[in-house]
């Protein structure tokens, strides 16, 4: 009895030690999108640029890394000369947020992604390099379709929680097997609440979710709208 007491206090200790070297506010900020945060990022992505004849502090990605996941901001840059260290929230931190620069050509600014989703479509491939082919269920659009989960292991579907309304967003795949995020619920009503942007088909809305949002819509296929202005998957 003595024997289980003392191991007990002694993971008492370890648990009231580890709680004092990582502090419950500290562990807060790795998954908060702190918008002051943000802000000090593209300050100081700002002060690189006026002090670099126009050069961003970006990775180098290939040329066909997707749009918003493109630029990712190269905090060794920018540390720590235009500020003193990455955000808590940031990759580079131990966070869960990837920084990215959107508009780079004519406006670079600061916005962020939540990895928790690339951990899911991470786990997906995984599971699909064991198949033949991809697990297509149904066809959703032309090279579009959902996932048939119970053929890569999975007894409850998994999904990704949207930055935008925080609602749980569903996985498809393109004919090549690519994961991709479903964001047509968050298109659809961000098209209600901006009534007056004007889309016609063919055009690629996902900008609508950028502009009053800190956030991008990470691994999503293009969309557009149809004749009903409603968001649709945009296939050749």
């Amino acid at each position: 009895m003595k024997a289980f007491f003392k191991a007990s206090f002694l993971m008492m200790l370890i648990f009231s030690l580890s709680g004092c070297m990582y502090p419950q506010d500290e562990l807060a900020q790795n998954k908060i999108p702190y918008k002051e945060q943000i802000q000090s990022v593209q300050s100081a992505v700002d002060q690189f640029k006026a002090a670099n004849g126009g050069i961003l502090p970006i990775k180098t990605r290939d040329q066909k890394t997707p749009i918003f996941e493109k630029y990712p901001i190269d905090f060794q840059r920018i540390t720590p000369k235009y500020m003193a260290e990455p955000p808590g929230n940031a990759f580079e931190s131990g966070g869960i947020f990837q920084y990215v620069l959107v508009d780079v050509e004519k406006n670079p600014t600061v916005k962020i992604f939540d990895l928790r989703m690339a951990d899911k479509i991470r786990d997906m491939k995984i599971r699909m390099q064991a198949l033949d082919y991809p697990p297509f269920k149904s066809e959703l659009a032309d090279n579009v379709y959902s996932i048939d989960y119970k053929r890569i292991g999975y007894k409850e579907e998994p999904y990704a929680v949207s930055p935008y309304s925080q609602k749980n967003l569903s996985f498809v795949l393109n004919g090549a097997g690519d994961v991709f995020v479903d964001y047509r619920s968050d298109l659809y009503e961000a098209l209600k609440k901006h009534k007056k942007t004007e889309f016609k088909p063919g055009d690629d809305i996902r900008s609508i979710l950028v502009e009053d949002s800190d956030f991008v819509p990470a691994y999503s296929m293009p969309y557009t709208v149809d004749q009903n202005n409603e968001p649709v998957f945009m296939t050749k």
